[in-house]
């Protein structure tokens, strides 16, 4: 499944993208990590995705309350 990700470059956190129909965030970060979290609502993700702040975002939000699955 590749998900379409948009450039984000703040905050350790340099691309994401999501598929609202399999309701998947996936976020690339700096280091080169890919990640995807499951069962992410779609206002969470725009929220996310559209922060001046995007990694707090994800450390309030997402981190914690979604499951994780590493791509790379």
């Amino acid at each position: 499944m590749a998900i379409e990700r948009k450039a984000i470059r703040r905050g350790g956190i340099k691309s994401a993208g999501y598929d609202r129909n399999l309701r998947v965030l996936e976020i690339e970060f700096d280091n080169g990590d890919v990640i995807q979290h499951t069962a992410v609502g779609e206002e969470i993700a725009r929220r996310f995705l559209n922060a001046s702040s995007p990694a707090s975002v994800y450390k309030d939000t997402i981190q914690e309350e979604f499951t994780v699955k590493r791509i790379r």
